[in-house]
This record gives C-alpha cells, sequence and structure tokens, in this order.
C-alpha cells in the first residue's frame, strides 16, 4: 500500500507538473504572439509615418525646383545685354511705334529661302545671309533721303540700339576711309619755257 500511495502521489504530482508546463506553454506563446503582433503593428505605423513625411517632402522639394528655375531664369535675364529685350517688352514696343514702321511685309517663307538673293546689289545679298539666319526679320522701307531715314530709325529704335548702331555707323566709315584712301593732290609745276 505504501507502494501504492508513492505511486498515486507520483502520478498526482506529474499531473500537476504536466498541467502547470501546459498552461506555461500557452502563456508563453500568447505572449510571443502579442509582442510580434505589437511589432508588427509598430513597423506599419513606422512605414505609414515615413511615407507621410516623404510625400510632404516631395511637394516642398518640387517648390524648391520651381523657385530654383524661376531664379536661374531671372539671373539669365540680367546677364542679357540691353539691347535685348524680352518678348513682352518687344511687344510693348511694336504697339508704340510708328504706323510706317508696323505695316511691314511679311518676311518671305522657308521655301523661298533657298532661292538666290534678287540681285547681286550688297544691300540684296545682306537681306539673303539675314534672312537666311532669321526668316522672321523684317526690314523697313526706306524711301526719303539719308537723313530722314536714320531720324525715321532713330524713332524706332531703343536708346541702347541706337547707340550700337552709331557706333557700327562709326566703325562703318572708317572701313570705308580705309578702302579708299584720299590720295593727295599733287599740284602740277608747269614747265620751264625755254
Amino acid at each position: 500500500m505504501a507502494e501504492e500511495q508513492r505511486d498515486l502521489i507520483s502520478d498526482r504530482g506529474s499531473g500537476v507538473v504536466n498541467v502547470q508546463d501546459a498552461r506555461r506553454s500557452a502563456l508563453g506563446r500568447k505572449a510571443a504572439f502579442s509582442t510580434l503582433s505589437i511589432l508588427v503593428a509598430l513597423l506599419i505605423a513606422g512605414q505609414a509615418v515615413t511615407i507621410y513625411f516623404v510625400y510632404q517632402q516631395s511637394g516642398q522639394i518640387s517648390k524648391l525646383t520651381k523657385t530654383s528655375q524661376t531664379l536661374q531664369l531671372e539671373a539669365l535675364q540680367r546677364r542679357l545685354p540691353a539691347s535685348a529685350k524680352p518678348v513682352n517688352k518687344m511687344k510693348m514696343a511694336m504697339v508704340n511705334s510708328p504706323v510706317a514702321v508696323r505695316v511691314l511685309p511679311l518676311a518671305p517663307s522657308v521655301g523661298d529661302m533657298d532661292m538666290a538673293p534678287a540681285s547681286n546689289k550688297t544691300e540684296d545679298q545682306v537681306k539673303h545671309i539675314l534672312l537666311k539666319a532669321d526668316p522672321r526679320k523684317v526690314f523697313p522701307e526706306l524711301k526719303d533721303n539719308l537723313m530722314d531715314n536714320l531720324r525715321r530709325l532713330k524713332s524706332t529704335m531703343t536708346d541702347a540700339d541706337w547707340k550700337s548702331f552709331e557706333s557700327w555707323m562709326h566703325k562703318w566709315l572708317l572701313f570705308e576711309m580705309a578702302k579708299n584712301p584720299k590720295v593727295e593732290e599733287h599740284k602740277a609745276i608747269p614747265a620751264e619755257k625755254g
């Protein structure tokens, strides 16, 4: 009997231990699952916060890019010479220009550019070259005398363009003077009658 009691006690003790081990392992699994769930939730929340901040930063980056491009454009415009005007100012100048200059024939079409100049005159040759470079160029018709034509040109140009034109005229005059130097007239010495 003593042995049976020992067996019973040992069976009871082992049964208690088995139940406690099962409870502990179930609690351990639940704790591990809870911990793992919390970590996954934190990772998802961290990803959501990161995406939110990246989205906010991309908006700021695009604003900075636009601002940078605007500043670069303004810097380039400041570097342009005074004679080069932005398009909107050029349109205003055309509105305020005299009617005689605004009503001009259209520039020749691109198909006409392959043709040779109208004549062999220097004026026609230069017009042909200039129109080849920029078919939109227009040339006013100057039908008066030199001084009236120059006055009309001056009234249609900006001050900077006129100064540039005057500088060119000065250089052109020097070139013409160098081409045809004045020959000193030799005074004829009368021959002695003898």
